[in-house]
């Protein structure tokens, strides 16, 4: 009969290495499709975007906002 030491069922640092191993993966499997699904924080904003938003939050009027959207759209052609 062998000896295991003792840790029981022979889970010596291979056995404690292989969990790590494991865990490590399936953690990095789930990052990776966490980051993929999270297309937009990578996406570069427009100024139009940027403008609609300043627009939205009261930064500029209305008479701003056009100026600017025509602007940006003049500056695109």
């Amino acid at each position: 009969m062998m000896e295991y030491g003792f840790m029981p069922f022979g889970w010596g640092f291979g056995g404690i290495f292989m969990i790590f191993f494991w865990g490590l993966l399936i953690w990095g499997f789930f990052a990776l499709v966490r980051w993929l699904m999270n297309d937009s924080d990578r996406k570069e904003k427009s100024a139009l975007d940027i403008a609609k938003e300043r627009y939205a939050k009261g930064e500029i009027d209305a008479k701003e906002f056009e100026n600017m959207k025509r602007n940006i759209i003049e500056s695109s052609k």
